[in-house]
């Protein structure tokens, strides 16, 4: 029996090892891979003190995590809370993070360190967002919270870039003469949160995260909330909306110089038209865009004719404010066809230098089936906060129309893809207003963005619905 089981498992030897050799000649060997990427940040797994720790001051404060890390803009990504005179000096090395305090700590307070997106693994720079350590110098940890969110008044969108800044000191002049006694970060949705406040009364601003922090010139983005922020078991969820109370004016662009074919400085008078492809938009106004400030001498000179020189009534032709462009305003027809003449002497540049020569323009309108209608219904629009629905293509506002309804409709519009955008007209001029801290207290218009874009098709009807 026993020398019957030696021969089974003989013959079981020699059939695998010819099984292997069979398939091993025809097979390719794959090696292992490294298994799955590591998308898992860095864990704290030791801190000392130990975190939420109370009744320490401590100098010296010992972080220990799971894997090596690394850290990057550590300075920038720290935040302290509530603030203190000088920034800790922030360490590490493998998988420890080292933090010395070198100020004094106020009694009995609830300090935090948000290290933001600073702290990293080494292999994959998998981050550990807002890493927060906290202790308290007293016998409990403060758990009080405000929350809320931060929007630009002029365009409804959010700016990760500021900040939000709490003040004890409730005097006007506490933000713009002293450091933040709390500050915290806006996400890319415009969301902000304070996490371990102590109770009280505070003022709440919004400031762009500079060194300073504080609102010491009217061109910076700025917010306030009015009245008084109380932090308690039930502190309000505010939105505070951002303005620029004052901007800064562009410079105007010095023409650049033109040499002609010989290598002189080319002094001559051009222009050049919006027409597209020599066809003229039926919704807006013909112009002509010169090379520098002009003076119309006789506007009567420059005429609008139709194809056999018949002259054509009904137009307007004016200056722009920056007396860069002739606008000629008509009411065009589709598929007509025009001659605009303009003798050289019908106007000229603020030197007397006028064109070369007279010009006529040969042009067309376009078809109306190269336009869309639109109909737009709005539904919990309030209309008595006088909206003006604003149209924008890349940043630039294009269009405005005051709602007195829930429905916009318009027989012929521009196709293309538009941001949409709700203002509250509240002094009802038909543009944006901002706000006033310092003389009125007065919070800026708010503009609401429509997530939703419109796009506009060509011989289309185009309709949507807009819930706000």
């Amino acid at each position: 029996m026993v020398i019957s089981i030696k021969i089974k498992k003989l013959v079981g030897g020699l059939l695998m090892i010819w099984m292997v050799g069979l398939f091993g000649a025809c097979a390719n060997i794959i090696p292992p891979d490294g298994g799955a990427r590591d998308s898992l940040p860095p864990r704290l797994i030791a801190a000392v003190p130990k975190d939420s720790a109370t009744n320490i001051l401590p100098k010296l404060i010992t972080l220990n995590f799971d894997e090596y890390i690394n850290l990057q803009n550590v300075n920038e990504n720290l935040i302290v809370s509530p603030t203190i005179k000088s920034n800790p000096l922030v360490d590490y090395k493998l998988r420890t993070v080292t933090v010395k305090i070198k100020d004094s700590l106020d009694p009995n307070t609830t300090y935090s360190l948000n290290f933001g997106n600073a702290i990293r693994d080494v292999n994959e720079s998998n981050v550990l967002k807002n890493f927060t350590y906290v202790f308290s110098t007293g016998k409990t940890i403060d758990s009080f919270s405000y929350k809320g969110k931060v929007l630009l008044a002029e365009s409804g969108k959010a700016d990760s870039t500021l900040i939000v800044i709490l003040h004890k000191n409730l005097a006007d002049t506490a933000i713009s003469k002293e450091r933040p006694r709390y500050y915290t970060r806006i996400s890319g949705k415009g969301d902000f949160i304070f996490k371990t406040l102590s109770p009280g009364s505070y003022r709440a601003f919004v400031l762009p995260n500079d060194f300073t922090k504080k609102y010491d010139d009217s061109i910076k983005l700025f917010a306030f909330k009015s009245g008084v922020l109380t932090v308690s078991a039930n502190t309000s969820v505010d939105t505070l909306y951002a303005y620029q109370e004052f901007k800064l004016k562009e410079k105007p662009v010095k023409p650049a110089v033109v040499l002609d074919k010989t290598g002189k400085i080319d002094n001559r008078l051009k222009y050049q038209t919006n027409l597209e492809s020599g066809q003229q938009d039926i919704l807006s106004t013909l112009q002509l865009a010169f090379n520098r400030r002009i003076q119309l001498a006789d506007s009567a000179k420059i005429v609008l004719y139709d194809t056999n020189y018949n002259k054509i009534s009904g137009y307007s032709i004016q200056l722009d404010t920056a007396k860069t462009k002739v606008v000629i305003q008509y009411p065009w027809k589709e598929l007509n066809y025009f001659r605009l003449v303009i003798p050289k002497n019908a106007l000229s540049d603020t030197g007397g230098i006028s064109l070369n020569k007279s010009d006529t323009l040969r042009f067309n309108t376009k078809k109306e089936s190269e336009y869309g209608s639109i109909k737009i219904r709005f539904t919990n629009i309030q209309l008595a906060k006088h909206p003006v629905l604003q149209f924008f293509v890349s940043d630039k506002l294009v269009e405005s129309i005051p709602l007195t309804s829930f429905e916009v409709n318009r027989k012929l519009f521009i196709p293309g893809s538009y941001e949409l955008r709700i203002l509250y007209d509240t002094n009802q001029n038909g543009v944006w207003d901002t706000g006033s801290f310092w003389k009125q207290k007065k919070q800026p218009e708010i503009v609401q963005l429509i997530q939703q874009a419109l796009n506009v098709k060509g011989n289309w009807d185009n309709e949507v619905t807009i819930n706000l």
